[in-house]
């Protein structure tokens, strides 16, 4: 065994906080909820370079599988890609501070009509950190059961919603097979796949309230 090779094998595999100097900053574009922003980054050989990126609140999503082992997914109009995408029920971390448990559970409610008596964190990820500092919690709710009296009322892409629930190993067939493209389906997906199946179970799970350091949160 080489010299490399035991101080990986002795080293501790996870992301970790850093800051490199930022010299100047500006905001060229600033919407409703995201925005653009322009910072120049002192590099490590000393040399600068520009990054833009997006900002973004943040997101949280919901896998919902019932007690069939089915996912309910949603489909909707992805302008930017000219597709109808099915997805996961999703939301944005608009409300500063927000819990987002709390998001997550209404984003059910108004996306899918349900309730869940059962979450806990699937995981964690960063979007897409190459473009944007958008981070997402996705979690797994389970006991559902649908919620009783009127609707959410729609308004937008969501009035064309539609709602499906499609068995999990069949998700993962056709996501490998090209025909699914959402990436919060795709991870959500394979994360419940591969806890199931080797990964410890559910209980192996973070509790629904577990911190979330991309984006720290009132417990109450």
């Amino acid at each position: 065994m080489t010299d490399a090779v035991q101080r990986d094998a002795g080293r501790q595999i996870r992301d970790e906080a850093e800051q490199w100097r930022v010299l100047a900053t500006e905001t060229p574009f600033q919407g409703r909820v995201t925005g653009v922003r322009t910072d120049q980054v002192e590099m490590p050989d000393g040399s600068v370079a520009r990054r833009d990126y997006q900002t973004h609140p943040g997101s949280v999503s919901i896998l919902a599988l019932d007690d069939q082992q089915r996912v309910l997914i949603v489909r909707q109009y992805r302008h930017p890609v000219r597709q109808r995408l099915w997805e996961l029920p999703a939301g944005l971390l608009d409300v500063p501070g927000e819990n987002p448990l709390h998001a997550a559970q209404r984003e059910l409610y108004e996306e899918a009509h349900c309730k869940a008596g059962q979450w806990r964190v699937l995981v964690d990820f960063y979007t897409s950190p190459g473009g944007t500092d958008e981070a997402l919690r996705l979690f797994l709710a389970t006991d559902l059961a649908e919620v009783e009296g009127e609707r959410y009322a729609a308004h937008g892409e969501e009035l064309e919603l539609e709602v499906a629930r499609v068995p999990l190993p069949e998700l993962v067939r056709l996501i490998l097979a090209g025909e699914l493209h959402n990436p919060t389906l795709i991870t959500g997906t394979l994360a419940l796949h591969a806890a199931l199946n080797g990964g410890g179970g559910l209980d192996a799970l973070r509790p629904a309230d577990s911190p979330w350091p991309a984006r720290p949160f009132d417990l109450g």
